[in-house]
C-alpha cells in the first residue's frame, strides 16, 4: 500500500505532462474554445482541427483544441475523445468518415 500512493502520483503527473513526441506539442490551428463552451462546440473544433486528425495506423493520439488537451482512442464504434483543461472536461464519440 505504501508503494501504491507514489505510483499513482507519478502516473497522474505523467498524464498531466502529456505524452507523445515533440510534434504533438505544437500550437494548434483550431479556433479557441471558451470556458463553458458546449460539448458540441468542442467536438466541432476538434473535428475541424488538422492537428486532431488520426495519424495513419494509430490507435491513440492527442492534440490541443483551444485551451483543451484532447486524447482520442480507437473504439469499436469510431473514436472516443476526452478533452480537458483545468476545472473542465468533456468526452464524446466520433464516427470516422
Amino acid at each position: 500500500m505504501r508503494l501504491a500512493t507514489p505510483l499513482v502520483i507519478v502516473a497522474l503527473l505523467a498524464v498531466a505532462a502529456g505524452c507523445g513526441d515533440s510534434a504533438s506539442e505544437e500550437t494548434t490551428t483550431a479556433p479557441p474554445v471558451e470556458r463553458g463552451d458546449s460539448k458540441e462546440r468542442v467536438r466541432a473544433a476538434w473535428q475541424r482541427s488538422p492537428d486532431c486528425e488520426r495519424p495513419q495506423r494509430a490507435s491513440r493520439w492527442g492534440c490541443s483544441v483551444g485551451a483543451y488537451r484532447c486524447q482520442a482512442v480507437v473504439v469499436d464504434r469510431g473514436w472516443s475523445v476526452s478533452c480537458a483543461k483545468p476545472g473542465e472536461s468533456i468526452a464524446f464519440r466520433v464516427r470516422p468518415g
